[in-house]
């Protein structure tokens, strides 16, 4: 029997795409909880368990995951714009390079998880839960963070311009090198925060609590820290220029 070479390489180009098809619907039905890679874009998981599951690299834009269990879940390299997170537990989930831009992770759990060199521009998180959270050169362009705790948490290198982290708990979480340009910091706590090398250009932390917060080397033009508690900061090497302070002087 002759077989032509061009019948065998259209085979083998349709092998993958058909198990992959098979992998997404194994996934759907519950069978498996491996689908990398897979177009689950649009489709709803509502209050489902997916614990565990990988993910990684998989096309969840549009996806519904409201409520939806995601504890040590691999979600790296996914793609969930505009996804709705809204209550999801993701304690300890994998999600380094994701992009995040525009979803939804109200009331989120989000301790311990793995967040770094992800993409949260325009995503909402208020009030979530973000204990030690690993956001280390994440991408958090007007992204809202009001109410959500920080603490512990690791955002060396986050680009959080125009951020809005109002009402915030930031006790002891490290912010080395991030970049807070016009950053809302209102209310916020930053006791034992790291600062250091951070810029921090035309924020506004009106009634901020920064005691005790490390402040060095710090670009803090036209900041506002009026009101704010400022009690054994250290401001080594900062640079001012016209930044407020506490009593409303301007520095220099």
């Amino acid at each position: 029997m002759r077989v032509f070479p061009s019948l065998l390489l259209a085979v083998a180009l349709l092998a993958p795409a058909t198990a992959l098809a098979g992998q997404r619907e194994d996934f759907i039905a519950g069978v498996t909880k491996d689908c990398p890679g897979c177009d689950l874009s649009g489709l709803s998981f509502k209050r489902q368990d997916l614990s565990n599951v990988n993910l990684a690299g998989a096309n969840l834009t549009a996806t519904t995951f409201h409520d939806t269990k995601l504890m040590g879940a691999n979600l790296s390299g996914a793609d969930l714009t505009e996804a709705n997170l809204n209550r999801a537990d993701l304690t300890r989930a994998n999600l380094h390079g994701a992009n995040l831009t525009g979803a939804l992770l109200y009331a989120s759990r989000l301790q311990l998880t793995d967040l770094s060199n992800a993409t949260l521009d325009h995503a909402r998180l208020q009030t979530s839960l973000m204990t030690r959270v690993n956001l280390a050169n994440a991408s958090l362009l007007d992204t809202d963070l009001r109410k959500v705790s920080l603490s512990e948490g690791v955002l060396v290198g986050a680009n959080l311009t125009d951020a809005w982290l109002e009402e915030a708990n930031a006790r002891a979480a490290d912010f080395r090198g991030a970049n807070l340009t016009r950053a809302s910091l209102g209310g916020t706590i930053y006791t034992d925060a790291n600062f250091e090398g951070a810029t921090m250009v035309d924020v506004n932390a009106l009634l901020g609590d920064f005691r005790d917060a490390n402040l060095n080397k710090t670009d803090l033009a036209r900041a506002s820290f009026y009101r704010a508690d400022l009690t054994g900061t250290t401001f080594v090497g900062a640079k001012y220029d016209g930044t407020e302070m506490p009593d409303g002087t301007k520095l220099p």
